[in-house]
């Protein structure tokens, strides 16, 4: 949808883009200096595989005071950004025919990331009744003999919703009857938490899945450094011995100027977190309150990252204004693009429909105008449907 928003954009339409996951904050003045101040310096050079001394002392810090996770250093590791951790993770275990369960809605990559390293992808449908969350009974179903892992993902992407620590102890209690079953916990949306939501990683709330749990994090969306591709992991020492086994036949390392940045992003100054963080949460409830003003569309407000999940089930079967059906949520996001020049992601590429999602990660005038164009196009629905 955002590559499609491109091309009408580049033909002179007006497209406002609310497809994508990244944010519109710049990143922040001292970590830019800080990877300046490493070109400057000279260090450009390779650096070893799992990352340089300062950034594994930095992360081994974060995770010990902020989680209360105790790692070793051999047991943490960086990469080209937390997509690059989950995937090492996943080529380094898993044997054709292994299984990974996942709860969805869930991020477009995990399934392909599993099929590409030769797994095979167990889809557990999680409804908006259960705040789009897993449920230990839904869990404790579809564990076989050949699971290996459960991606798991709080703050999620797309739906912002969070799991509490409550939440996480009792998915960890089922795994107390399958010591088989890794924990694969991605928490890259972390510190985008909002109201009275507190977020929680599984490894620190249910010790005992704690040996057998990689907790992945990154700075690409807390610290606004999508483009410095920089992610970290922690687990066990073999699984990440294995996992700087394959980034060292692939990418090797991360740009070693991303990892003297990060060491600032992660250890240094990091008040600029509230101030976005209040201005996510006013975006947040600027785009519920509007979309539910729309015919058809229905959401709640997330209680984290900076998506907004909403049904467009009250769409389905209208006939837009150039006289085709929609039958969709694809549809309704092609309709949305094509009349609206809105760009949002259908829901099925979440593996979940009909909904669609919205990043909020946007201006308030740029979201002001996107969701008031949603409005207008979902009440021509409404019109064409009368005539």
């Amino acid at each position: 949808m955002t590559a499609k928003a491109r091309e009408l954009k580049e033909l002179g339409k007006s497209v406002i883009a609310l497809s994508a996951g990244e944010p519109d904050f710049d990143t922040p003045e001292n970590v830019k200096n800080a990877g300046i101040d490493a070109i400057r310096s000279g260090k450009t050079k390779y650096t070893p595989v799992p990352g340089i001394a300062p950034l594994l002392k930095v992360i081994q810090e974060k995770f010990e005071c902020e989680n209360n996770l105790h790692y070793e250093i051999n047991q943490i590791t960086t990469a080209c950004g937390a997509k690059q951790i989950l995937f090492n993770a996943l080529f380094a275990t898993l044997d054709p025919g292994d299984e990974v369960i996942i709860p969805a809605p869930c991020w477009v990559s995990y399934p392909d990331m599993v099929r590409l390293a030769g797994g095979s992808p167990v889809i557990i449908s999680c409804s908006e009744a259960d705040g789009f969350k897993l449920t230990p009974e839904a869990f404790e179903k579809h564990i076989t003999p050949r699971t290996r892992w459960l991606m798991l993902n709080s703050p999620s992407n797309p739906t912002g919703a969070v799991y509490s620590a409550e939440e996480l102890r009792a998915l960890a209690e089922v795994l107390r009857n399958h010591s088989h079953v890794m924990v694969l916990a991605d928490d890259i949306y972390e510190k985008l938490v909002y109201d009275e939501a507190k977020f929680a990683t599984i490894a620190a709330v249910a010790p005992w899945v704690y040996d057998r749990t990689l907790t992945v994090n990154g700075v690409s969306k807390a610290n606004a450094m999508t483009g410095w591709r920089l992610g970290y992991g922690a687990g066990p020492a073999d699984l990440i011995k294995a996992m700087n086994t394959i980034q060292g036949q692939t990418a090797s390392h991360t740009s070693s100027i991303s990892q003297y940045a990060a060491v600032e992003a992660i250890g240094g100054d990091q008040s600029y977190l509230p101030g976005f963080i209040k201005q996510y949460e006013a975006r947040r409830d600027l785009v519920v309150r509007k979309l539910n003003e729309a015919y058809g569309l229905r959401c709640t407000a997330p209680d984290g990252a900076f998506y907004v999940f909403a049904s467009c089930e009250g769409l389905i079967g209208r006939r837009t204004p150039a006289g085709q059906i929609i039958r969709t949520d694809e549809d309704v996001a092609m309709f949305l693009l094509e009349d609206a020049g809105v760009a949002v992601v259908p829901g099925s590429g979440f593996l979940m429909s009909p909904y669609f999602r919205i990043s909020y990660a946007s201006s308030e005038a740029e979201l002001t105008e996107g969701c008031d164009r949603i409005i207008a196009a979902c009440q021509a629905l409404v019109q064409e449907d009368a005539a």
